[in-house]
């Protein structure tokens, strides 16, 4: 017998400002949003932020919850996907302005080169490229339905769009992956192979 509260009451909790109703929530939902946030931005720092972020975003923006039966994991997975797209935008600025300074003003990065001697790093620096390369609603798409598991009705009221714009975004990421990836994914035939 579960003795969660229903979706309807626990939104009307929340809405209300009810703090242990909002700590049942994140308790719920917190490894779902920290993964989401891991895969989009590809670093474990900006996913502990992200996900700080996107409890923070839900807890402000609690007076808008819709007064229905809908489960709230879409609705933060929604939030976690927005935040992450701004934590990559906020990356890339970071990077255009460090680009700009004089090679006297920057102080050498040791941690590059101990990065670069671990076996994932090529792996995952490609991963976070192909990622990168996709739109920002390809990647949100990407992000709710393959790695958190949302229908596409859900990533669709997550991300405020119509269900075939989900499908769409989702098909040109799986293939602009499957391009990306393509060459890196075929085995490399040995001796015995090619006999």
């Amino acid at each position: 017998m579960s003795t969660e509260p229903d979706p309807r009451s626990l939104r009307r909790q929340i809405r209300a400002g009810d703090e242990a109703a909002f700590a049942a929530m994140y308790a719920a939902h917190v490894d779902a949003v920290f993964t989401l946030a891991h895969r989009l931005t590809g670093s474990w720092s900006a996913s502990e932020d992200v996900t700080s972020e996107t409890f923070l975003a839900a807890w402000r923006s609690r007076g808008v919850l819709a007064d229905d039966d809908r489960p709230l994991r879409p609705w933060l997975l929604g939030i976690a996907a927005r935040q992450s797209m701004n934590a990559r935008r906020a990356v890339r600025r970071r990077l255009v302005f460090l680009s700009r300074r004089s090679s006297s003003d920057v102080v050498d990065d040791f941690a590059d080169e101990a990065v670069s001697r671990l076996d994932d790093a090529r792996t995952l620096a490609r991963t976070a490229e192909a990622i990168g390369s996709l739109s920002r609603g390809e990647a949100e798409v990407l992000g709710l339905c393959v790695w958190s598991g949302l229908t596409y009705a859900e990533a669709a009221d997550a991300l405020g769009v119509p269900v075939g714009t989900v499908r769409s975004r989702l098909s040109r990421a799986r293939a602009r992956l499957r391009d990306l990836a393509a060459p890196d994914l075929l085995p490399t035939p040995t001796s015995e192979a090619r006999r």
